[in-house]
Parts: C-alpha cells; structure tokens; sequence
C-alpha cells in the first residue's frame, strides 16, 4: 500500500535542488552587481524561482511519485503536468534578463540560441521528446528502471523549458515572440499533441504492462479507466493552458493595436 510518509530524501534530488536555489541566491545577491543586475533584485521573480523548485520537488519527490510509478497511470500524468506546465513556467518567470545574458548573448552561443529557441523548433522539441517518451517500451523501461525514469523527467522538464521559451523568455535579445506569433505556435503545439493524446485515450488496449498488472487502489478503477483518465486528463490540462496562453496573446495584441491607433 501507500505510504504517506514517504519523501524521496536521495543526494542527487535533495542536493540538486539545493544547489541550483543556492546558485539563484549567490547570483542575485553578492554577484547581481558583477552580473549587472538591478539592486534590490525583484522578491516576484526570487518567488517564482523558489516555487519552480518546490513545485518540482512536490512532482517527484512526495508520496505522488510513489503512487505514480506503482499504482496509477493518471498519477504519473499528473507529475508530468507538474513539471511541464507550472515548473518550467515559474522556472522560466524567475530568470532575470540580467541573469541569462551570459549564456544568450554570448557571441560563440547566439547562432545556436537563436536556432534552438525559435518557435518551430522549440515546439518540435516539446512535441517529440513527449511523443517519444510516451512510447509504452520506453516509458515502461523508464518505470522499471530509476535512473531511466530520473533522465524521463529531466528530459520533460527540459523540453517544457523549450516550450514556454517563446512565450516567456527571460531574454532581452531573443525575446517572446509577437501575440500574433504565439497564437500560431500553440495552436501548432496543441495539433502536434492530439496524436499522443489520441493514442493513449482511445487505445483498446493497456499500453504499459506496470500498471496493467499494478495493485488497484480502488477495486472499480481498472487500468482500464486509469489509462482513459490519464489521456484526457493531459489533453485538458494541455488544451487548457494553450486556451490561456491564447487569450493572453490576443489581449496583448488586441491592445497593442489600440495603442498604435
């Protein structure tokens, strides 16, 4: 059974997260000057930063993470809607332009930044990595196997970084893309996950044998049930998030227009 008391407290998790909170304050404490940062650094963008990193830590590393790699599909879902969309968000919010500048505007690195944060590509990143993932051989090695499933959910939360960089991009040289723009992409990235979503919502068959053979947690909530909760459950959250995003883009737009007149 499940055992709520369970909090993953492994080196590379704990220490990681860690590591990476301890670099954001060092950068935008002693160093913001040196790196050329405002003074007082923004308390909105330490607290986005923060609660990427807690947000993160509550996916995979509480009792969820244990329900979702031996009991329920959706459970697994759920982490993975956790990492794409309000982690990699946050995560992204909290970066100051000042921060990314070393890396973005970079001479050597700006072909590449530019190549890899444009939005066909970014959105074939996101679109393929998922896809890929959602594979039932690999996504059941990746459950059999932790130090697959850990590269699984670096690999999501990378590509999720991919998919919100034109959307929200930290960059003040390679900045979000015009409303107009972004409207286009999520429409794009929304058609490029239907086939995913498709998939795993009106299969006639259990596509991952862990939790075709997993303990049920509810004597009336099959595998069954589980995998069709688990597809509709992702494509809502999805189409949810690309429906905001639009609204948001148009609004922008729509004003941006007025302004101009």
């Amino acid at each position: 059974m499940i055992d709520w008391r369970h909090w993953h407290n492994e080196p590379y998790l704990i220490g990681g997260l860690i590591l990476l909170g301890w670099l954001y304050a060092v950068a935008s404490g002693p160093l913001r000057r040196w790196l050329g940062g405002p003074t007082p650094h923004p308390t909105g963008k330490a607290f986005c930063f923060y609660s990427a990193l807690l947000i993160f830590y509550l996916a995979v590393g509480s009792p969820l993470d244990q329900i979702a790699e031996r009991f329920l599909l959706s459970a697994h879902m759920l982490q993975h809607v956790l990492l794409i969309y309000p982690a990699a968000a946050l995560f992204l919010l909290g970066l100051p332009a000042w921060l990314v500048r070393p890396l973005t505007d970079r001479p050597a690195l700006r072909p590449m930044v530019r190549v890899f944060t444009h939005p066909i590509s970014c959105g074939l990143i996101f679109t393929i990595t998922i896809t890929v993932w959602h594979a039932p051989l690999l996504y059941d090695w990746a459950l059999q196997n932790k130090v697959v499933h850990i590269w699984e959910h670096l690999a999501f939360f990378a590509a999720a970084l991919a998919f919100w960089w034109p959307l929200l991009s930290p960059s003040a040289t390679h900045p979000p893309v015009a409303p107009a723009v972004q409207i286009l992409y999520l429409l794009g990235v929304v058609i490029g996950m239907t086939p995913l979503f498709a998939f795993i919502t009106f299969s006639g068959d259990i596509l991952y044998p862990t939790y075709e053979y997993a303990p049920r947690l509810m004597a009336s909530f099959g595998p069954a049930e589980d995998q069709l909760l688990a597809g509709v459950g992702m494509k809502l959250t999805g189409l949810g998030v690309a429906l905001l995003m639009i609204s948001l883009a148009f609004l922008r737009w729509y004003r941006r227009e007025e302004d101009s007149t």
